[in-house]
């Protein structure tokens, strides 16, 4: 992989690019006026791009380029914003104040939604296995801008940690989170959207066997919640109420802790 500016950029940004290089330990090249593909075809490398407001990772056997974006969170904002509910509120029991660790970052939907709802005095950590991703969605949860302020201010506030979420878990103190979640990539593929489409490629694939769901439970204040595919077997072995919900294909786990 090799690492270059937008098109049209400044030296700010220019500088960024040259430090984060060096941070990541890649190539820096400069864009001089030089398209993608001409770039990709010159150092036969997926090329890493800087912008203003986001990174964008373009990989030489995927047309698409992979980026952070709120994507379903700005919807659900601005349906709490009109005081309306979801079954990811519902289920996790989120107030303002609350802590939230998210074991499968992702794209950071959930933690972004989370961060909204636990406010300024909460606090919300992300953990992404993937280095890439981690990458990007830090990158781009600290520079995307929206028209929707509280959307901003509740990305702003995550904290991405790039660490597999076992190792991480392993570090806290019991009770240490309000809420501890997990949401695995599902062994059936339900969700074809343009938008997970790219992170499939990065994503990882690791299992949520019973040392991660132990050391969840040991972790969580409150309750632990697991998102799955409505026909997982994880719900009934890791003893987690299932949230039935009849027109999803998946499906909230919880364990509350007694």
């Amino acid at each position: 992989m090799i690492i270059t500016t937008a098109g049209r950029t400044n030296e700010m940004i220019r500088q960024y690019t040259k430090n984060l290089a060096k941070e990541i330990q890649i190539p820096y090249v400069e864009r001089n006026k030089r398209s993608i593909e001409a770039l990709q075809q010159q150092f036969q490398k997926d090329v890493l791009v800087v912008g203003k407001e986001r990174l964008e990772y373009h990989s030489l056997t995927n047309k698409d380029p992979f980026f952070f974006h709120p994507n379903s969170a700005m919807f659900r904002i601005k349906r709490y914003l009109k005081g309306e509910e979801d079954p990811f509120q519902q289920v996790t029991g989120l107030k303002s104040g609350m802590s939230f660790l998210d074991c499968t970052l992702g794209l950071g939907s959930d933690s972004i939604a989370a961060s909204f709802l636990v406010g300024k005095r909460g606090k919300v950590i992300g953990i992404e296995k993937s280095e890439t991703i981690a990458l990007l969605v830090q990158y781009g949860l600290q520079a995307c801008e929206t028209d929707l302020q509280p959307l901003n201010d509740a990305m702003r506030r995550i904290n991405v940690v790039h660490e597999d979420h076992l190792t991480y878990l392993k570090k806290l103190e019991n009770e240490s989170f309000d809420v501890v979640y997990l949401d695995p990539m599902f062994q059936e593929t339900i969700d074809t959207s343009q938008g997970l489409s790219g992170i499939r490629q990065f994503a990882s694939y690791d299992d949520v066997h019973e040392e991660v769901m132990k050391e969840a439970k040991r972790v969580a204040k409150k309750r632990v919640v697991l998102k799955d595919h409505f026909r997982s077997k994880r719900f009934q072995t890791f003893e987690l109420k299932q949230m039935v919900r009849k027109t999803s294909k998946f499906h909230y786990g919880v364990w509350e802790k007694k």
